[in-house]
């Protein structure tokens, strides 16, 4: 794989997909927990895993380490973005602890387990940032 990560690109489009829809036709959904530093830390994990998982940069990723790692690579993500989708079209007018987990979850091991498939050192610590920050905010809105 060179610099550019075209799966990845087809990957990160299917999970924000949903989202852009979801944020056009809910303009006025206000989340009530608010932590600035969690927020900051958050976002700064959200864009790393966004760019890490569409650019390669040199010399932070070591490309798939073993045997059929692009076959597993593109199976479980997915598998992992059609769960996305299904549990998006289930909680669509829904709010609850099931829509917060399942729609922090999955993308988060989205970003991890392609950080760890590919060895790409800053996706696998952006993923970890953003898995912990992302899945607290979604858990104290969801209450």
């Amino acid at each position: 794989m060179t610099w550019f990560n075209y799966y990845g690109l087809i990957i990160m489009a299917v999970i924000m997909i949903p989202n852009i829809i979801y944020a056009v036709k809910h303009k006025d959904n206000d989340s009530g927990y608010r932590n600035k530093t969690v927020e900051v830390l958050e976002n700064i994990g959200r864009y790393g895993c966004f760019c890490l998982m569409i650019f390669n940069i040199p010399y932070t990723y070591f490309n798939f380490w073993f045997d059929y790692a692009l076959i597993v690579y593109l199976t479980v993500n997915g598998v992992l973005c059609l769960a996305y989708l299904i549990f998006w079209a289930i909680c669509w007018n829904k709010n609850g602890k099931l829509k917060a987990l399942s729609l922090s979850i999955i993308p988060s091991c989205i970003f991890l387990f392609s950080g760890v498939v590919l060895a790409n050192i800053p996706l696998i610590a952006f993923s970890v940032l953003f898995a912990i920050c992302h899945i607290f905010i979604s858990c104290k809105n969801s209450v």
